[in-house]
């Protein structure tokens, strides 16, 4: 968990100081109007994140917990399902932009933030890529599952020096580009995953091979029931991006300032805070899955104090430092509000309490405790976003976020994992009782 911070907090650096640059070329060669668009593109993945059905849980569950990986039959059909699960669903992703592109219902779905018609084209060719490029995500869910997620974080470093390196070429250029500069960031994120799969790949070897070529014969080569498991990840990642990822669009369809350029700014400065506290939340998955296939108790209660101590201070000093960076970043065009700074503070802070319990609640049982929980997110979450967006501007959604968060998410889930601990421990003390008689 460490290494994978660590690993995170070095491609921050690295990275966030090259999106910096990025972001100011952006605005300085192509306007606000162009940053704005390019933001509202770029979020497509996180309103995306139940585009592999859940099978995330399914092959990081199955790798984590097999003794020998490069041989585990169990393994190895997993990985069948999973890739044959995420071509399909690259292909409907596509099938689908392409309909609304047909429809002209891009301007409908995305609201003012999106030029007309260049937006339209934009964002099918984002998706376009996206869709192309799902099956190959397996990688990092493998990498995941080894526990080698320092490698999954290190393949990031490579998106943002190619995003740099694209803008630069295009404003050299004089290409009139700026209504397409979303499409480099889904290609830079695509590289990534190829960077993954062929890391994924050396170290299950032939596993990964074998499931690319045993994709299309299901009746040779059938794969595991994998929905089993994936079914409560499904509803969560379809249900959370409504809730949580929306908030662009609200500020899109519900303003006409520069609110929706100073939320892409303020979430791309604590969304470099966010993405570190996700990479170590993450490396806890297979320790937890480790321990339920050896039958061993791991108490989340620790991990979750460093992780709000952590996530504070990150949050709280880069709040200090926003008025400076939002300066320089946007050559004084842009000014972020007070409202939306606190609030992302509040946001990152609970989002860190959040990651280790949910890491715990990985198992079957965990997974379909959140769907309640979360099916009552949504509408509380878009309900106070939407009240505060006309009090609060910018920081409206950020601060409706965090409120539904720690009602819908951290205090049901704190309650869960004190019960589970409590009934998997109840067994080890009566065995001991008994052992002592």
């Amino acid at each position: 968990m460490g290494g994978a911070a660590l690993a995170k907090i070095v491609v921050m650096g690295s990275s966030g100081l090259l999106a910096v640059l990025t972001s100011r070329l952006i605005i300085a060669q192509f306007g606000t109007e162009a940053y704005a668009q390019y933001g509202l593109l770029a979020s497509f993945p996180s309103l995306l994140p139940f585009a592999d059905l859940g099978i995330a849980a399914v092959v990081i569950n199955a790798v984590a917990g097999s003794k020998e990986v490069r041989r585990d039959e169990e393994v190895g059909r997993t990985l069948v399902t999973a890739v044959r699960i995420l071509s399909v669903s690259g292909l409907t992703i596509i099938a689908l932009a392409g309909l609304v592109t047909l429809l002209d219902g891009w301007p409908t779905l995305l609201g003012n933030g999106l030029a007309v018609p260049e937006g339209s084209t934009a964002a099918f060719i984002c998706l376009g890529i996206f869709g192309a490029f799902m099956p190959l995500v397996v990688g990092q869910r493998i990498l995941v599952g080894l526990g080698r997620t320092t490698s999954q974080v290190a393949a990031q470093a490579v998106v943002a020096p190619f995003m740099l390196l694209s803008v630069l070429a295009v404003s050299a250029l004089s290409l009139p580009a700026g209504n397409f500069l979303a499409v480099f960031s889904f290609l830079g994120n695509s590289l990534v995953s190829a960077v993954c799969l062929v890391l994924a790949s050396r170290h299950v070897r032939p596993q990964l091979g074998l499931a690319f070529r045993r994709v299309l014969k299901p009746r040779v080569y059938p794969g595991v029931p994998a929905f089993g498991l994936a079914w409560p990840v499904i509803i969560q990642m379809t249900a959370l991006p409504i809730a949580m990822q929306t908030d662009r669009l609200l500020l899109s369809h519900l303003t006409t300032g520069d609110e929706l350029a100073q939320y892409n700014l303020a979430s791309q400065l604590f969304g470099l805070v966010l993405q570190t506290i996700a990479a170590a939340g993450v490396a806890l998955w297979p320790i937890y899955a480790r321990a339920r296939a050896e039958g061993r108790v791991e108490s989340p209660a620790l991990p979750t104090v460093w992780f709000v101590i952590g996530g504070l201070c990150l949050a709280g000093g880069l709040a200090a430092l926003s008025p400076w960076l939002a300066a320089f970043i946007s050559e004084g065009q842009i000014a972020l509000d007070p409202w939306l700074v606190a609030g992302f503070v509040l946001f990152v802070t609970l989002q860190a309490a959040k990651y280790p319990i949910g890491m715990y609640m990985t198992d079957q049982r965990g997974l379909w405790f959140q769907v309640v929980p979360i099916l009552i997110l949504v509408p509380l979450n878009l309900g106070i976003s939407w009240f505060l967006i006309g009090l609060l501007g910018a920081g409206g959604p950020v601060i409706g976020s965090a409120i539904s968060v720690a009602l819908c998410q951290v205090i049901p889930n704190f309650w869960y994992v004190r019960r589970d601990l409590k009934r998997q421990r109840q067994p080890s003390e009566t065995q001991l009782e008994g052992v002592n008689k």
